[in-house]
């Protein structure tokens, strides 16, 4: 396990430990904390200096102690999107998910833009069965009330759950910028649908503006969480920041852990503009 990685959750854990000592978590147990075993990165492809292959991508993850992560690819080739699922299973690295954005001028009930497309089409060929991370753009929700948001929301994730049966592949909503990112309005969407194996993955750089109603927030979200990527949460911050380094972040985790979460989570690459080996190191 790289240590530069270790310490930097092992000073999350200690400042989460000193700051609770009147108020712990829901279970006492040891597993209860953050286990380095739990995280993986999030946004590595598309997000690198190094424009890695996935080749020395899988070199990178396993120098890290790495055994899993998420794919995404925004609008990047997925012309070796098999054959990155290929290595990562000849390696047993676990690509536990894959990133679903759908744009209004491009996705429709019933027929998805071609990238999107030629997302389920690679998976339909691959073995592995990633959860999708399913998020809206905020043009699907223009001059529509809530009410009409909320029905257009469940349409649409009914038509790609659909295609995830198919596959195989479980389905998480991800909360983004705009309406859907919103957690009060995908739990409306989730307890509307009442479909069980439909869960949430919440994503603290698009936290900031619940970072202060965090403690509610995660009271409410914590039933059908399968997935937390961390980030640190400074209100009028940069929305990608290493952890440790907010002033929310912190308190959002235990606020987590306090309702029994614990794990799996992510830490992210995200930033175009670096070296993505150094900035999950940093992390």
């Amino acid at each position: 396990m790289n240590a530069n990685r270790v310490i930097s959750l092992l000073i999350i854990l200690i400042v989460i430990a000193s700051a609770c000592k009147d108020k712990k978590p829901a279970t006492s147990d040891k597993s209860a904390i953050i286990d380095v075993k739990k995280v993986s990165p999030w946004c590595i492809t598309g997000f690198d200096t190094k424009d890695r292959s996935p080749q020395e991508r899988r070199t990178m993850l396993q120098d890290l102690g790495l055994s899993s992560y998420g794919f995404n690819k925004g609008k990047g080739d997925f012309s070796t999107m098999q054959e990155e699922f290929k290595l990562a299973k000849e390696n047993d690295i676990d690509i536990t998910s894959i990133f679903i954005w759908l744009n209004a001028d491009r996705d429709t009930i019933g027929q998805l833009s071609p990238s999107n497309q030629l997302i389920f089409d690679n998976l339909k060929e691959i073995e592995q069965k990633p959860t999708l991370w399913l998020s809206f753009s905020n043009n699907f929700y223009e001059d529509l009330d809530r009410e009409a948001s909320i029905t257009l929301s469940m349409e649409m994730i009914k038509f790609i759950k659909s295609k995830a049966d198919e596959l195989g592949c479980k389905l998480a909503l991800y909360n983004h910028r705009g309406w859907f990112g919103n957690p009060h309005n995908q739990l409306e969407i989730l307890e509307r649908l009442k479909d069980e194996s439909i869960t949430m993955v919440y994503n603290f750089h698009h936290a900031h503006e619940y970072a202060e109603e965090f403690e509610l927030v995660a009271k409410k979200i914590s039933p059908y969480l399968s997935f937390v990527n961390l980030n640190g949460v400074k209100i009028d911050g940069p929305e990608i920041m290493d952890i440790g380094k907010g002033d929310h972040e912190l308190a959002m985790i235990q606020y987590l852990l306090n309702e029994a979460y614990d794990g799996p989570w992510g830490i992210l690459g995200h930033l175009k503009t670096e070296d993505v080996r150094l900035v999950l190191e940093r992390n």
